[in-house]
């Protein structure tokens, strides 16, 4: 009988693992001029644009009548003069990774069906027009992909965590995760750290999800089974930008929950792999003078108080896969399933909270209700404070 989904997940690995080969190869050889900014503030690299390229080109290759929810457009790389040593580079970098070798790229069998392997040589409009192919709008039906080509761009940039990923949605669920971390330890079978390994993480729905070193190696995929953490050692996980997620919210949640461990900070959907992997990151901030000890065992992403924020699926399918693959919890923070099917946003989903399932899920959403009242005393209590001093003021 054919196993489901085998053939996109092995074109996810093969279009993944080239690109972290690419974003490796940058981040080694970045130089002045190429990164812009973003409407947002946040930094794209020249390493966004060559993988999205590299990505949607193997995809539109396998899959010619999928569409493409993607992060980035290729209309700073089309501005004539200011554009033209990027187009250059994208051009460079992008053909250097579809023209790798044929031979088992993370373990699959690739094929030249795939628009890979030696010889290959894309033109700069056709890398341009393989990045717009990310720009689908989503929906409820049908199948389509959702890529963050350098998700964590701020840690990528400093040499810490950042992530390749790639998700098959169809009929508004997730059925393929592949997250590339080329920065994240990869631990053998045995727990043991294999030095100078980064990891790629895979999950199919109802087949579980497991880690791949990488490079590529003989070493043998290990399955992810998230554990059960005592309350006493739980350990939060949240982004390292204070601009994407409240943390002084999390410590209230943190308060609610009794955790005495300090936060773990990592930045990308590494932290999905984080918590299913119990994995340790070298490249993570820890909020306080506690040494970061494991992966973490609760992700926690709750948006800043006053900003009027979506989550975008990019940021969130793959790693949602990964954790309920590993046996883990995902949902928004008033404990809803996340809702893939409503365009290039979760929509009304607020905040994400992963962790393990059953026992620890409740209690992270109780928390997350009773960290809620005590803001709300908080702001009542300063507003109160305000009110009398302002009173005291004008006597």
């Amino acid at each position: 009988m054919a196993v489901p989904f085998l053939l996109e997940t092995q074109v996810a690995l093969s279009a993944v693992t080239r690109a972290c080969h690419l974003t490796s190869s940058v981040f080694h050889s970045l130089v002045k001029g190429e990164t812009l900014t973003k409407d947002d503030t946040s930094p794209v690299t020249i390493g966004d644009f060559s993988a999205q390229a590299v990505i949607n080109s193997i995809l539109h290759s396998a899959f010619p009548n999928d569409p493409i929810v993607g992060e980035e457009d290729a209309s700073d790389l089309r501005h004539e003069t200011e554009g033209r040593l990027l187009r250059e580079r994208v051009t460079e970098l992008a053909n250097s990774a579809l023209s790798r070798p044929l031979g088992g790229e993370a373990g699959v069998a690739e094929k030249t069906e795939w628009g890979i392997g030696e010889g290959v040589k894309r033109s700069t409009d056709e890398l341009l027009n393989a990045i717009d192919k990310g720009t689908y709008g989503g929906s409820r039906t049908g199948r389509m992909w959702c890529l963050d080509p350098i998700d964590g761009t701020k840690g990528f940039l400093r040499g810490g965590q950042y992530a390749v990923c790639l998700a098959l949605i169809v009929d508004a669920t997730v059925q393929v995760g592949v997250i590339g971390c080329p920065n994240l330890p990869f631990e053998d079978a045995a727990g043991e750290i294999v030095p100078g390994q980064g990891s790629i993480y895979v999950a199919v729905r109802g087949q579980g999800a497991e880690k791949r070193p990488f490079p590529p190696t003989s070493a043998k995929p290990v399955g992810l089974t998230i554990p059960h953490t005592p309350n006493s050692t739980l350990r939060l996980l949240e982004s390292v930008e204070a601009a994407h997620a409240s943390h002084s919210f999390n410590d209230l949640v943190s308060k609610a929950l009794n955790i005495t461990a300090s936060s773990l900070r990592m930045d990308s959907q590494a932290k999905y792999c984080a918590v299913a992997s119990q994995t340790a990151s070298p490249g993570s901030v820890v909020s306080g003078s506690s040494p970061a000890g494991h992966g973490g065992d609760i992700y926690l992403r709750l948006p800043v108080p006053g900003k009027n924020y979506h989550e975008k699926i990019w940021d969130h399918a793959a790693g949602s896969l990964i954790i309920s693959e590993a046996g883990g919890a995902i949902s928004d923070s008033y404990g809803r399933p996340l809702d893939f099917g409503l365009g290039r946003t979760l929509g009304e989903n607020f905040g994400v909270v992963a962790c393990g399932k059953g026992e620890v899920h409740a209690k992270v959403i109780k928390a997350i209700a009773e960290a809620r009242e005590a803001e709300k005393k908080l702001e009542e209590e300063e507003k109160k404070t305000k009110k009398f001093e302002e009173k005291v003021g004008a006597t």
